[in-house]
């Protein structure tokens, strides 16, 4: 990647997110985060609360404003909830629904607004999603229903967006470990197939493999990073 490129990472404070950005700050992109906290680096902050819908447009808005265009918008931001599914009122589903979907929809079709006059100019679209969007544990559907929709609305806008000279592609991490690795068992790492646990890492290089401009033969696709467990056959 040239070093001009502009990198919107939104949930890029910490976790896969701040990996992420530091990934491209590390290659010379000028990395923009997005997030409810503070981050601890970057070249630009905005603080958004990515469950009101009005805050993302606000957010685009004030982006294209400063710095006219971006390049590559990463959509990280997620949060879930453990909640039995009797107790679950129907706001908190649409809460995360807006933060972990809604965004990605609205991140998307204002860059693309903004890329009307010029189609032919690189863009790319990375949306984060997860291996949940196929299996499950118990009191997930807020979560699982969010990445499922991750992984297809980003085959959906790879089509819509096919003129626009942007690629749209998703990552579905399996278990990444964002803090304390050193504390993983073995039996943890062992019972994946690669022989350990994910580091936010993995998937900030595949952020950047996707962004390399000669890797345009690759959109709406969805790459899932999980040491093979989603492979494994497991009888209990």
């Amino acid at each position: 990647m040239k070093k001009v490129k502009k990198v919107l990472v939104t949930g890029g404070s910490k976790g896969i997110g701040e990996a992420i950005g530091k990934a491209y700050q590390a290659e010379g992109c000028y990395v923009i985060v997005a997030d409810i906290v503070k981050s601890n680096y970057g070249d630009y902050f905005y603080e958004v609360n990515f469950a009101e819908v009005k805050e993302v447009e606000l957010l685009m808005k004030k982006v294209f404003e400063k710095f006219q265009d971006i390049d590559i918008v990463v959509n990280n931001v997620g949060i879930g909830q453990n909640r039995n599914l009797l107790e679950t009122k129907t706001e908190d589903f649409l809460r995360v629904l807006n933060t972990n979907l809604t965004s990605v929809f609205i991140t998307s079709r204002e860059f693309a607004k903004h890329r009307q006059e010029n189609k032919e100019k690189y863009g790319r679209i990375i949306n984060i999603a997860s291996t949940r969007h196929l299996m499950s544990e118990k009191n997930t559907e807020s979560y699982s229903a969010s990445k499922g929709g991750i992984v297809s609305i980003t085959h959906a806008l790879a089509i819509s967006l096919s003129d626009y000279n942007i690629t749209v592609n998703c990552i579905s991490p399996g278990w990444i470990e964002n803090h304390h690795y050193e504390d993983l068992s073995e039996e943890d790492h062992n019972q994946h197939p690669s022989k350990r646990v994910g580091k936010p890492e993995d998937i900030a290089r595949a952020c950047l493999f996707l962004s390399n401009e000669e890797n345009d033969f690759i959109t709406g696709e969805n790459i899932v990073i999980d040491g093979g467990m989603t492979k494994k056959m497991i009888y209990v």
